[in-house]
């Protein structure tokens, strides 16, 4: 593994001898399974913070429903919900700031974590604005597929499960890519002086290092989710807080940044 970076002037050396990406360490296939033991009892030691992040999340993702609904199309409600793939890990910032607090011996508050959040804004927009570029791509290629492969009200059972499916595999694509570009990248920006485009490096790595490992976390993260929507979003309030804890240990479980300044948190 890498160490902090050595030598020369410390005012003038160090940022230079900084690595282009954090080292990762390798996993066995059955380590995200501990990572979910591990955001659950994050849930259970902070759950008024955490089931409050998630009351927002389930809010949210009602407003979004309602705007594919008012839209008078189905598919749209499915591109918007889709896009909780893309937005979910930046609506993840807090519940990693309440893992980062338990960690270290404090005791959670929604104050520290708006702190935290605003004080990686300015990489979080970054690393926004690549998902929401990607958010968009995936929207037009939703619209697309609705265009040559429509569905409508009177549609049979064959028409609909064509547009389901090759809507499903397009989504899928772009899914992965969200997953690999944000899988360690948010934690580590919140963890770590460091910018985005190292983090989402840091993160492609990692995961193309850990194809198993990452197979079955992604599987997990599916999982979950799926259980939040089958419960008209209400378990959302559960699921997402549970996976956004997990990533934070995912991340510390994988990444080495010791080469990076350790983020200040009051």
């Amino acid at each position: 593994m890498t160490d902090s970076p050595t030598g020369g002037d410390p005012d003038s050396g160090a940022a230079a001898a900084l690595p282009f990406v954090a080292p990762c360490r390798e996993l066995p296939a059955g380590r995200p399974l501990q990572w979910v033991a591990r955001g659950w009892s994050d849930f259970r030691r902070a759950p008024q913070q955490s089931l409050g992040l998630g009351i927002a999340i389930v809010v949210l993702s009602w407003i979004v429903t309602g705007i594919g609904l008012s839209l008078g199309s189905y598919w749209a409600v499915l591109v918007l919900l889709s896009g909780f793939v893309f937005v979910a890990p930046l609506l993840a910032i807090g519940l990693y700031s309440v893992s980062r607090q338990l960690e270290r011996g404090q005791q959670p508050t929604l104050v520290r974590c708006s702190e935290e959040a605003a004080r990686t804004l300015g990489n979080a927009m970054v690393f926004a604005l690549a998902l929401l570029v990607l958010f968009l791509i995936w929207a037009r290629a939703g619209s697309m597929v609705h265009v040559f492969f429509p569905a409508g009200g009177g549609s049979d059972w064959r028409e609909l499960a064509l547009f389901l499916g090759i809507g499903s595999a397009v989504g899928s694509i772009f899914a992965l890519l969200a997953f690999v570009f944000s899988a360690f990248s948010l934690p580590m920006i919140c963890d770590r002086e460091t910018d985005a485009v190292t983090a989402i490096v840091t993160s492609v790595n990692a995961v193309l290092r850990n194809k198993p490992a990452m197979a079955v976390w992604a599987l997990l993260i599916v999982l979950l989710t799926g259980i939040g929507f089958a419960t008209a979003l209400l378990g959302l309030a559960v699921t997402i807080p549970v996976l956004g804890h997990a990533t934070w240990h995912a991340y510390r479980d994988t990444i080495d940044a010791s080469a990076w300044p350790e983020s200040r948190l009051e």
